[in-house]
């Protein structure tokens, strides 16, 4: 998942680091989540207006739009300081429409931590509105909600995917950490629907290294297509 600059208005500082863990943000979710059915707004941890970094759409112009709040808690993860959704400040679903259409791109990326934590629905028939994509990405770890015209969904060990998110599933893209990680991959690809495109993207911290294990594992199963954080290459959001 991508990571920018351009911070929801009111918004404070952001840290890279957390001491929270996900069953502790629970509640503060929860509360979070009750504002967003009766006021349509959202915990906006950041948006921003960059390219596509990964996965079929990588190059493309698009707005993103980080949601606070997630419950799966990988270990990895960079931007761990998304798992409070209490600590990012509400942003109605026309200030967010607002901002995004101010730029000529027409995908809206709604990423998170765990953006499928919130009810879709009132944002993303906002954006179809206004002329937009909506594309989503997650963990499948929850119901998908709203209208979503392209979801990536990226499985985690720490809390399994829905069924439902995986027949879902537009693409398909599992973080190499270490070599086990190609049998969780190939568990998860004979779950998803026959359309669906099949990632492989190594985790940032190990990318040297992992690299030419894809590109090897890609190279003897076809099936797969290498995916690279070509954003975090070229320094963008």
């Amino acid at each position: 998942m991508q990571t920018g600059n351009e911070m929801p208005l009111g918004s404070s500082t952001i840290t890279n680091k957390t001491g929270l863990q996900p069953n502790s943000i629970l509640t503060m979710t929860e509360t979070i989540t009750e504002h967003i059915i009766t006021a349509h707004a959202y915990p906006v941890m950041e948006h921003f207006y960059t390219l596509q970094g990964e996965g079929l759409y990588t190059g493309q112009a698009a707005y993103f739009i980080r949601l606070g709040g997630c419950d799966v808690g990988c270990v990895w993860c960079d931007v761990k300081d998304s798992w409070d959704a209490s600590k990012h400040p509400l942003m109605s679903v026309t200030d967010i429409v607002a901002v995004a259409s101010a730029h000529p791109g027409r995908i809206a990326v709604i990423t998170g931590g765990e953006p499928a934590m919130h009810d879709l629905t009132h944002l993303t028939d906002a954006l179809h509105a206004a002329g937009f994509k909506t594309h989503i990405e997650t963990s499948g770890a929850h119901p998908l909600t709203g209208s979503l015209d392209w979801i990536t969904l990226s499985p985690k060990k720490f809390k399994n995917p829905l069924m439902e998110s995986l027949e879902q599933a537009h693409e398909l893209k599992v973080v190499i950490f270490n070599k086990s990680d190609f049998e969780w991959a190939e568990h998860h690809a004979a779950l998803v629907n026959r359309d669906c495109k099949l990632y492989l993207q190594p985790e940032w911290s190990k990318h040297q290294q992992i690299n030419p294990l894809i590109i090897n594992y890609i190279q003897q199963n076809p099936k797969w297509q290498l995916s690279l954080q070509t954003h975090k290459y070229i320094n963008i959001p």
